[in-house]
């Protein structure tokens, strides 16, 4: 395998198998994208990507380059390699059916076509049921493309920053065990627009090294190569 890739529209969902070092960039097809993902241990999807814990580990409340996405087991599910961004959100979940109804009105196939507004929970749980999984497997999720940072309220409200991302930005992750990537393209709950316009994403897939002694994220933080090192001794 020398690589291919794949085109996912705005509002839409896919799932994919990302084997053990190859790795998987995600490159925005418009502005202000938003992909809401969820990762599982190929093998045993029980061990999944631990929001939390990969946050708390890092010293962090986003996720960027060279951070590795933590299971609940510890493990690193996979590395963040490369990204033209600094701020991918972590903290705000994805959008609800009846959320995305109230604000852009009801919608569906039949009437819609194409352009059906789907929620991010419906893409994630359709792809999720591919693969024998539902609604108990649910669990946070990244938005990668999208920053949200405090409004400066009293209260600490949380807000969505407008043009954090452009057409063309992009993000790498690496994956260090066998991986299911499941992910939503539909926009973000907190993002602003009064129409419905969710910008595509293309998937690039490709073969990849392992990561070496002098690895980026072996070298961020002792979590951090720990999560490596458990991922690495999984495979001994």
């Amino acid at each position: 395998m020398t690589g291919y890739s794949i085109e996912v529209p705005g509002g839409a969902a896919e799932s994919l198998r990302l084997r053990r070092h190859r790795t998987l960039t995600l490159r925005t097809l418009g502005p202000d994208a938003n992909v809401a993902m969820l990762i599982y241990a190929l093998d045993d999807p029980a061990e999944r990507l631990n929001v939390p814990d990969t946050l708390k580990a890092q010293m962090s409340a986003h996720i960027k380059p060279p951070m590795t996405l933590m299971s609940d087991m510890g493990r690193a599910l996979a590395s963040v390699t490369a990204s033209s961004l600094d701020w991918h959100d972590a903290i705000t979940g994805h959008s609800l059916p009846a959320a995305v109804e109230r604000r852009f009105g009801p919608s569906s196939y039949a009437a819609d076509r194409n352009d059906w507004r789907r929620s991010a929970r419906f893409g994630l749980l359709t792809e999720l049921w591919k693969h024998g999984l539902g609604a108990r497997d649910l669990h946070a999720n990244i938005n990668f493309f999208t920053k949200i940072a405090p409004a400066g309220d009293e209260r600490g409200t949380l807000a969505f920053v407008p043009g954090h991302a452009s057409e063309g930005d992009y993000v790498t992750l690496r994956a260090e065990i066998d991986l299911l990537i499941v992910l939503s393209t539909a926009p973000h709950p907190l993002e602003p627009a009064e129409a419905w316009t969710p910008a595509g994403v293309r998937l690039e897939i490709a073969e990849g090294p392992a990561p070496a002694a002098d690895d980026p994220s072996r070298n961020w933080r002792a979590e951090t190569a720990r999560s490596l090192e458990l991922a690495e001794r999984s495979y001994a």
